[in-house]
């Protein structure tokens, strides 16, 4: 005797809700590079590609705040204290 579902009091909507602070959205990303993100998450053992992307992104993001100036005048502190560890020999 085959089962019958009865889905008149079904809701239609995402499985999951979207957690505070985060938006679902639909993105098209190159295959090669939703390749590379799925295996980067296989190798580490598992876990959310979705995750590293975010992860990438966060990071570009932060990258991109620090202005030229900024940049320049880390990139020189740098370079002095290794200048003067090295007692000025290249």
């Amino acid at each position: 005797m085959k089962k019958e579902y009865d889905f008149r009091r079904g809701v239609r909507g995402a499985v999951l809700k979207v957690p505070p602070g985060k938006t679902r959205i639909t993105i098209r990303l190159d295959d090669d590079i939703l390749d590379w993100f799925r295996e980067q998450a296989h190798a580490a053992g598992g876990g959310s590609y979705q995750t590293l992307i975010n992860m990438a992104l966060r990071e570009y993001v932060d990258s991109r705040a620090e202005s030229l100036e900024g940049t320049v005048r880390r990139v020189v502190r740098e370079e002095l204290g290794r200048y003067r560890k090295s007692g000025g020999k290249k």
